[in-house]
């Protein structure tokens, strides 16, 4: 072929096509195709002109039709896109699978679309989203597993298509849903699965009013859409987890928030409470820091108290450590053991809430370590101060040096001047001998505590205990032992008499005074009962001259120092005549008038030493009882002066 011939054979050939690219510009339909070649016959061309017509008209429509494919796709891939963003933006689950089931329809072009859920707990499905219906009770279906075409595809976990569903024989036909499908007015129907995993959780549809074959990729393009729908329900359930996770934070950061402060003051008084332990506090430094960290006042209730309605709240829980309502008040049993050893209560705190409960029952359990810590050191320092005591009244050949070495050790000073005092409690009556036993325990716990916190010593004996204490400057020996019966009573919530010896001093090197000294408290406190006068304390010299008879050094030196030593030590520091005007005058019967003839002086004079007298022994010193020791201390007194000096 010539040049020539070629050019002109190819302005033939795109004369040929222009028509139908001018046609596939515009979108024609596929009829407007035929129109170029009924027009080349009407006008006679020839028939290789016809042909290259033909050619080019099924050139065109191919061309058509995979245009049209790639707009039905490029529509379809549009839609799923707009889905996945709809699902990636998944705000509302049932407005994202509306939006599937109406992309669904007009993708596909059919009458209705819809979709239905499973239901575990019927173990059917239900209509979840319908498009384009018009029946109530089609909208409001059920379809159990196997029945109707929907009912297969759940059970199946397969698509199924038919394009008459009255006549198709496959599906399990029953009257309430061929009733519900009848009103819809539907035949041809399209149900694809709704997967998750392996799992079927509903099925989506595309449906018709008339006849119609659903073809492979309309097939496929709902599966794609049922695709998007399980992920949405996925994501869905996922995101009302989530929701209700971060619900669940918000609440709980609001908790937080709103409790902040008390896991402050729960930090605070953790580290508080550590720090007592630590430190060696005690029981009111607990109380005292957890009412500051919890806004109200804590007290300890010992069990050893009086019985209180705390004690009995904290008995009726028994012994549990957790913290209970009682009126305006908080509870908590502080216990060890299955013993209970007392109660905290909070008062001022009505709303306590779980952070400030824990609080208080971890101060709980703080406080019962801390008491039987302080009881096992208690009891073993009550066991060494007891024994070290023992050692004074019973073993008399100790040397001096270990007694004070050991002594110093319990922070107790032998080489100071101490009293022993006898203690024992008065029995009730009816009291069986456990009982009996109980209370002179609680006494010896009393008396080692009391002689602990005054550097003495205690010790439990003869049925009672014995009190080894320090005597301080200014103090009596009658005050020492009328505060420790007040104070013993107290602890143990019980009459306690004592007995109490003078002062004994040297005790390491004269441990033999111990011993005397014991029993002498003993015929004290033997007095005080017998004289009907339980629940007192006293000492020799508060007997006046039956002191005398009760102590067991017979300390007439001691008697007449305390009777008359100040008249004694004013007239050998002024050389007066005050002792021998006091025998004139009783010697008298107490008659001014007959002792200054007597002593030869005048009565005036006689008024003067009398009155000097009663300055020194005070305004009483004249009353029968007191004037009875006077005389006696007068004539002990000078028989002691008569004796030789190796007598006295």
């Amino acid at each position: 072929m010539s040049r020539d011939q070629s050019k002109s054979a190819g302005r033939s050939e795109w004369g040929a096509e222009a028509p139908f690219l001018e046609l596939l510009a515009r979108g024609a339909s596929a009829d407007a195709y035929e129109q170029p070649v009924l027009r080349a016959r009407a006008d006679g061309l020839a028939p290789d002109r016809i042909a290259a017509l033909e050619h080019a008209k099924l050139l065109a429509l191919r061309v058509r039709a995979e245009m049209e494919g790639r707009r039905r796709r490029e529509a379809e891939l549009s839609a799923l896109f707009e889905t996945a963003h709809d699902l990636a933006g998944l705000r509302d689950l049932d407005a994202v699978l509306r939006a599937i089931v109406q992309r669904a329809r007009s993708l596909l072009s059919t009458d209705v679309a819809y979709l239905s859920l499973h239901d575990p707990a019927e173990g059917d499905t239900y209509m979840r989203i319908t498009e384009g219906s018009v029946a109530a009770r089609f909208q409001q279906l059920r379809l159990g597993m196997g029945e109707g075409l929907g009912g297969l595809v759940a059970q199946t976990a397969r698509p199924y298509v038919t394009d008459d569903y009255f006549r198709d024989e496959r599906f399990r036909h029953t009257l309430p849903i061929d009733t519900g499908v009848r009103d819809e007015g539907l035949v041809a129907i399209l149900g694809v699965p709704l997967m998750l995993g392996p799992h079927v959780i509903g099925v989506l549809f595309a449906a018709d009013r008339r006849a119609r074959v659903f073809e492979r990729e309309e097939i496929a393009l709902l599966g794609s859409f049922a695709a998007l729908a399980a992920a949405a329900i996925d994501a869905a359930n996922l995101l009302t987890e989530t929701r209700d996770a971060l619900t669940d934070l918000e609440r709980a950061n609001e908790i937080i928030g709103d409790r902040s402060g008390v896991i402050e003051r729960a930090s605070d008084v953790h580290d508080r409470l550590a720090e007592l332990v630590l430190r060696g506090g005690g029981v009111h430094d607990v109380s005292a820091a957890v009412s500051q960290v919890l806004g109200g006042t804590v007290r300890f209730a010992d069990a050893g108290d009086a019985p209180d309605d705390a004690l009995k709240v904290a008995r009726a829980e028994g012994h549990a450590g957790h913290a209970v309502r009682h009126g305006d008040d908080w509870v908590v049993a502080v216990a060890a053991g299955g013993e209970l050893l007392g109660a905290l209560v909070l008062h001022g705190r009505p709303g306590l809430d779980p952070v400030d409960q824990r609080t208080l029952e971890r101060a709980a359990m703080v406080t019962s370590l801390l008491l039987l810590a302080r009881r096992s050191a208690a009891e073993a320092e009550q066991r060494v101060r007891g024994e070290l005591l023992d050692d004074l009244l019973d073993a008399r050949d100790r040397d001096p040096r270990l007694l004070r070495e050991r002594a110093a050790r319990l922070d107790a000073d032998l080489d100071a001047v101490h009293v022993v005092l006898a203690a024992r409690l008065d029995s009730t009556a009816g009291d069986t001998a456990d009982q009996e036993a109980a209370a002179r325990r609680r006494l010896w716990s009393a008396a080692s505590h009391l002689a602990a916190t005054r550097q003495g010593l205690a010790a439990a004996r003869d049925g009672g205990t014995v009190l080894l204490l320090p005597l301080d400057p200014g103090d009596s020996v009658t005050d020492l032992a009328r505060r420790t019966a007040r104070d013993l009573a107290t602890a143990v919530h019980e009459t306690v008499t004592v007995g109490a010896s003078a002062p004994v001093r040297e005790l390491a090197a004269r441990p033999e005074t111990v011993a005397e000294a014991y029993a002498e408290g003993q015929r004290c406190l033997d007095a005080l009962r017998l004289l009907g006068r339980p629940g007192e304390g006293a000492a020799a010299e508060d007997f006046g001259f039956l002191g005398l008879l009760l102590a067991g050094s017979r300390d007439i030196s001691g008697f007449v120092e305390r009777t008359i030593g100040q008249v004694v030590t004013y007239d050998e520091k002024r050389g007066t005549d005050l002792l021998r005007t006091l025998d004139a005058y009783f010697a008298c019967g107490m008659s001014p008038a007959r002792t200054k003839d007597e002593l030869h002086v005048h009565v005036n004079t006689v008024a003067q030493r009398l009155e000097r007298v009663g300055r020194l022994l005070g305004p009483e010193w004249q009353s029968p009882a007191r004037a009875l020791e006077i005389q006696l201390a007068l004539r002990l007194h000078r028989l002691s002066s008569a004796a030789p000096a190796g007598q006295r």
